[in-house]
């Protein structure tokens, strides 16, 4: 059985960091591309961030840039997002994904998805 678990939110002031991790289960993670989406309540899922299988290429939406960093571990089977200078406005459920296929990633349309973790940002 595949799972994709994420862990390492919670509830933090603004100006301060957070490392998000997704653990895979029933998965070799080093054969798929990554991405981290977040859902703030009413609203829909949006792409933060992906990496490549061999981690060479990394792409961010715009608002995170600079403050965010994906990463991964192939041997632990774990992805990370490291998140630096939080804001309110980064409050949302965090999602990872897992997929073959990079555009289709970057389109939320990966082949699994976890659970997600809160990450609540208070000013």
């Amino acid at each position: 059985q595949v799972q994709l678990v994420e862990s390492g939110g919670g509830l933090v002031q603004a100006g301060t960091s957070l490392r998000l991790s997704c653990a895979a289960s029933g998965l070799p993670l080093s054969s798929y591309n990554i991405g981290w989406f977040r859902q703030a309540p009413g609203k829909e899922r949006d792409f933060v961030a992906a990496i490549t299988s061999s981690g060479g290429i990394t792409d961010y939406t715009n608002s995170v840039k600079g403050r965010f960093t994906i990463s991964r571990d192939n041997a632990k089977n774990t992805v990370y997002l490291q998140m630096s200078s939080l804001k309110p406005e980064d409050t949302a459920v965090y999602y990872c994904a897992a997929g073959l296929g990079w555009m289709s990633l970057l389109r939320a349309s990966p082949k699994y998805w976890g659970q997600g973790t809160q990450v609540t940002v208070s000013s």
